[in-house]
């Protein structure tokens, strides 16, 4: 049997209006319960403004729940305090969608992937610089990345970087939030390949988010179809993109 990994049960967050609506309480997401096991990915997909992203900064830590919980192997992190966030960075990771603004541009790509090996790990520099280069040749780079700055770099080869981040500290699980939506066409099925591969080889969980249908069934197991905050539909791939129960998911595969 897969071992559970990440268990959020009936999660809900409210967002204040700012403006003329200025306190009243809007469900960012509204009563949502997902699962993902190791080594599984879980597609998130709905359009803007579905509350995928916000479940992901959910898991992250990054907003607070409302109401509901969340657990991670079989721990409630749901209100974790800032020490033990910091611990959970070793398990949790996140990929962002802007492979621009993602990385500190005054921070040579050796100082951004080492920062976190010495206060997590504490490990050696001999032995982090070490464990930097064979995470930057894992994501398709040279070792000799590490001495360059992100200037230097195409958009998906600062994706690359940013997927070596996430994975330098071993994670159990990726948050990836629209990972290859800023980029080129042509750049895309070549993250997104890579992402496969290191599931493949390393056993990783993907939270995969999307807007992208054609995305979402290449990469994932299962899929969660959101709507204004609340889970319309979720099942195994094949059964949502071949056999979608819910009009909303219809209309989503129709006008994909």
């Amino acid at each position: 049997m897969t071992e559970r990994l990440l268990d959020v049960h009936d999660l809900r967050v409210l967002y204040r209006e700012r403006g003329r609506r200025r306190g009243l309480a809007k469900p960012a997401v509204d009563g949502v319960t997902l699962h993902l096991s190791r080594g599984e990915t879980l597609g998130l997909l709905g359009e803007s403004g579905s509350g995928k992203s916000t479940i992901g900064n959910a898991i992250l830590g990054l907003v607070h729940p409302t109401a509901g919980r969340i657990l991670f192997h079989g721990e409630d992190i749901t209100q974790a305090p800032p020490a033990r966030r910091r611990q959970l960075a070793q398990h949790i990771q996140v990929v962002f969608q802007d492979p621009y603004g993602s990385l500190n541009p005054s921070r040579t790509i050796g100082q951004t992937l080492t920062e976190p090996l010495h206060v997590t790990r504490r490990l050696a520099r001999s032995e982090a610089a070490a464990r930097v280069t064979d995470t930057l040749t894992r994501v398709g780079l040279t070792g000799d990345a590490a001495d360059r700055y992100p200037g230097a770099f195409s958009g998906g080869q600062r994706q690359r970087i940013a997927i070596a981040r996430a994975l330098i500290l071993e994670p159990d699980l990726i948050v990836c939030d629209e990972p290859t939506s800023a980029l080129d066409l042509s750049v895309q099925a070549h993250i997104l390949n890579l992402l496969l591969e290191l599931q493949q080889t390393l056993g990783i969980a993907y939270l995969f988010i999307s807007h992208d249908l054609d995305v979402i069934r290449h990469m994932s197991h299962r899929a969660a179809v959101l709507r204004r905050g609340a889970l319309v539909e979720e099942g195994p791939i094949d059964q949502i993109t071949d056999y979608p129960a819910n009009p909303y998911t219809r209309a989503l595969l129709a006008a994909a």
